[in-house]
């Protein structure tokens, strides 16, 4: 009995609520983790939800060093992730992704990205993952992956360079692997670029003071061009000077 009893802890602890995968690292906002404003060094726990909108990236990084890069219009949940033994499980329910993997060196370790329609098997790779209209579009940048359709056994390899796409008609020859047009491949690579920072947005009233000294030079640029093209019909032309003291201008003579 006391044996017994002794294991339930033991027993209990890898099915424990708020087991750490990881944090947020980068947020262009809108971005939410588990319908909340997701923030720069969120924690990041086991089946976590993150949640972006249109104008919305996130950024994660995994406890084992790997990197998910969520794009704009997109959902995706962290299942699980054992950095110790190299378990992962995603699932992007829609939108896009791009994982950078930590090659697996633990023996029955794994990372899988689940999709409506497929599973994508990772072993130390670069690979962009993409859910739409009913679509799965995988793309191997670097290393090698696996790309299982739904109620499939046969495996689609992809090696670098290489694409698929997983629609709900398969072709007369099944689902193949082909090269990735270049335009392609960079187009999914900026569509999933989360910067660290974004240059701050200046809104009405709210001016920076580089930015008020350009606007009040563009303006005096414009008055001196004006008031030159005008001296023909006026001998002494007064500009006033945003910003400035009342009745202080800038005075052209021809």
């Amino acid at each position: 009995m006391c044996f017994l009893l002794s294991t339930l802890p033991v027993l209990s602890e890898p099915q424990a609520a708020g087991q750490r995968a990881g944090q947020v690292d980068a947020v262009i906002p809108a971005a939410m983790r588990n319908d909340k404003t997701a923030k720069v060094k969120d924690e990041l726990q086991w089946n976590d939800l993150l949640k972006t909108t249109h104008s919305g990236r996130v950024r994660a990084g995994l406890t084992d060093g790997s990197i998910l890069s969520v794009g704009s219009d997109s959902e995706l949940r962290v299942v699980q992730h054992d950095g110790a033994s190299q378990q992962t499980s995603l699932e992007l329910n829609y939108g896009k992704v791009r994982s950078q993997v930590q090659k697996i060196t633990q023996p029955g370790g794994k990372f899988e990205l689940k999709t409506p329609n497929a599973v994508i098997g990772v072993i130390g790779t670069d690979v962009y993952t993409a859910y739409a209209s009913n679509k799965t579009t995988v793309i191997c940048y670097t290393g090698k992956c696996s790309v299982t359709p739904l109620g499939n056994v046969v495996a689609i390899i992809l090696n670098a360079g290489q694409m698929v796409v997983i629609s709900t008609v398969i072709p007369p020859g099944g689902f193949q692997a082909s090269d990735t047009p270049p335009g392609v491949q960079q187009s999914t690579l900026l569509a999933t670029d989360v910067p660290e920072s974004l240059p701050p947005i200046v809104g009405p009233g709210h001016a920076g003071r580089g930015s008020r000294l350009v606007f009040i030079g563009s303006v005096a640029a414009i008055g001196i061009a004006a008031g030159i093209l005008s001296s023909n019909t006026h001998n002494n032309v007064c500009v006033p000077i945003i910003g400035a003291k009342a009745n202080n201008c800038l005075r052209v003579v021809p």
